[in-house]
């Protein structure tokens, strides 16, 4: 299938080389408002510059990856399925959940396709763990956790400011990759409640070129609540941007026959935890599945970095006409339980979700076969 990018910031750079890594699409073109970056792209990766609005009416592209910042996610999207093509959006899907419901119905009136990043959780620790589940080898989840706890985005990134604006901030921007996991693990959300803090109303960038430079913080960053989800299982979770170091799991489940601790969600392999009534850890390796070599480079680590299996997968339920597992429904959910968290701890009250969602099959090694180059 031929793609064209739209939004040529930091992100891009992984679509653009994943197409290395799937055998079902050719990216072909790219824009951004920003020409000078979107032509520097195009060079670098050798596709065709085009205007936003020239690559959207262009009849050899049957599909749009939408990069574009958070804000500007809905226009995009809408606009790519008014122009006739599929649409698969950097997460958030929208910048809340009323945005995300209008993108839903357009795609169902289009009778098109909308998936959404995250992607992590088709990754081999989110598969393995779902298959563990699946077989009830820590019984039915009773309770459990997930942390997402650090100082913040303004250390490293070139350009931090939108982490901090609405749309933004510690659940929308990174928390969506843990409850992406939660819920392809455990099914919907039902309930939400929330409190949050914002203790620093400015942040100094000390990463280049912007060093010295101020933000206005206009998110909270700091949430900390309960998810009672569908089946009655309760996680507590604390996302942070406000701390400097700490201890924490990322991610553990409580069941009634054991307990799991699961990898960092934001990556797609690592090891599961595992433990029974012995109360002994088991190592569970996901280095041996196919999207769990290691394969990328992270400071002094090689990780699993398999970003586009959505994508890929996404494409080839296209063409089989199937469901596809980065569905928009998955991604409406998870919005939505995003907002429920910001208007519970805005409302101190509970939050009851009208989004549902019902998990897809497992994402089996024999398909991933099928789409991986290599």
């Amino acid at each position: 299938m031929k793609v064209g990018i739209i939004g040529c910031g930091n992100i891009s750079e992984i679509y653009f080389k994943c197409q290395n890594i799937y055998n079902n699409f050719e990216i072909v073109a790219c824009a951004d408002i920003k020409i000078e970056v979107a032509k520097e792209n195009a060079e670098k990766f050798n596709v065709k510059f085009q205007s936003v609005e020239n690559l959207l009416s262009n009849n050899e592209i049957d599909l749009i990856i939408n990069l574009t910042i958070p804000s500007a996610h809905k226009e995009i999207t809408i606009n790519s399925l008014k122009a006739g093509k599929h649409c698969f959006s950097e997460k958030p899907l929208a910048m809340n959940f009323a945005e995300g419901k209008e993108i839903q119905e357009i795609s169902k009136q289009k009778n098109l396709y909308v998936g959404c990043a995250p992607d992590t959780f088709l990754g081999a620790a989110g598969q393995k763990a779902r298959a563990l589940i699946d077989e009830n080898k820590i019984g039915n989840i009773v309770l459990g956790t997930f942390n997402l706890m650090n100082h913040g985005m303004e250390h490293w990134h070139p350009n931090p400011d939108f982490f901090f604006k609405p749309g933004a901030g510690p659940v929308l921007d990174v928390g969506v990759y843990y409850i992406t996991q939660l819920v392809n693990l455990l099914g919907p959300v039902k309930k939400i409640f929330s409190i949050s803090g914002t203790v620093e109303k400015e942040r100094t960038i000390t990463s280049q070129p912007r060093y010295g430079e101020k933000i206005i913080v206009e998110t909270p960053t700091t949430l900390m609540g309960i998810l009672e989800f569908n089946n009655n299982a309760k996680i507590q979770y604390f996302c942070s941007w406000d701390i400097w170091n700490h201890q924490h799991q990322p991610l553990e489940l409580y069941g009634t026959r054991g307990s799991m601790i699961l990898p960092d969600p934001n990556y797609f392999g690592g090891n599961i935890l595992l433990a029974n009534k012995d109360k002994n850890w088991k190592i569970i390796s996901t280095d041996n599945m196919l999207l769990g070599v290691p394969n990328k480079k992270d400071g002094e680590n090689i990780i699993a970095n398999y970003r586009g299996i959505g994508l890929s997968e996404m494409i080839n339920s296209i063409n089989s006409n199937e469901r596809a597992r980065c569905d928009i429904d998955l991604p409406l959910h998870v919005l939505e339980i995003m907002e429920g968290i910001l208007i519970s701890a805005e409302t101190n009250k509970i939050y009851y979700l009208q989004s549902n969602y019902s998990k897809p099959k497992l994402l089996t090694e024999e398909e991933i076969g099928k789409l991986k180059i290599n």
